[in-house]
């Protein structure tokens, strides 16, 4: 069974869904000059987060300190086609980083001209950023944003709902990314094994970690094929728990 097959395993970490997309209440921002002559594409909608569920999204700034998040919405005005872009520092990095990988994707051969577009959208290391996206958005209590690493549907089979729900317990998270095998192609598509170590702290105080891999995948660089299939996204994950 080629390694991209592998099954599922399903924990409370790495909870999974499927169904349409949760819509999500974001703080917006105006694109850049230059995109708004440009336009690279479609504009993202706005999408609302499970916030209103009664989620309080760490936002950007209180992860990773005023100054790094100015920095990283400065990068996401200047790619971002959207009209009105999640580019600002009171919602989560992941989210900012998420509509900065979408935009770089847009660009095609011309991301790797781009300041701001610092990783090829199409290489190995964009697959594992796809991975590190998951567990920040995770880790700020973004589900929405986490759910659509699985691609814009999220993982079929299950709601948002059901996906949200396994975080229930999760405080906090962080995740180690491993050595990475180089991808492989197979039909029409192309998969990279992320392996991981993922550390994750329960509201009850306990200590839980996982070690395994994710498999990403995105189409293969093929005509016709559209922006949002050109990106990597999660395709199964395997995980078990491992000693501390």
């Amino acid at each position: 069974m080629p390694r991209w097959m592998t099954g599922m395993v399903f924990l409370p970490l790495t909870a999974c869904g499927g169904g349409s997309e949760p819509t999500r209440n974001v703080v917006t921002a105006a694109p850049s000059p230059a995109a708004q002559a440009a336009p690279l594409g479609p504009p993202a909608p706005i999408r609302t987060s499970a916030a209103d569920d009664g989620d309080s999204v760490l936002s950007c700034s209180a992860e990773r300190g005023e100054a790094a998040a100015q920095r990283l919405v400065k990068i996401c005005t200047s790619v971002s086609p959207a009209t009105h872009p999640p580019c600002n520092m009171a919602n989560s990095c992941a989210i900012i980083e998420d509509e900065i990988a979408r935009s770089c994707a847009l660009m095609g051969d011309d991301a790797g001209k781009t300041p701001g577009c610092s990783v090829d959208p199409r290489s190995d290391a964009a697959a594992a950023e796809v991975i590190r996206r998951y567990y920040s958005a995770i880790n700020a209590h973004d589900y929405a944003t986490a759910w659509t690493q699985w691609g814009q549907d999220g993982r079929p089979g299950q709601r948002f709902a059901d996906f949200r729900k396994g975080f229930a317990h999760t405080r906090s998270t962080h995740v180690s990314i491993g050595t990475m095998p180089p991808s492989e192609g197979a039909a029409g598509s192309i998969y990279a094994t992320v392996p991981v170590t993922v550390e994750a702290q329960l509201d009850d105080g306990r200590q839980q970690r996982f070690a395994g891999q994710y498999v990403v995948r995105r189409v293969n660089d093929v005509p016709g094929a559209t922006a949002e299939q050109l990106r990597w996204h999660i395709d199964s994950a395997t995980l078990k728990p491992a000693a501390g």
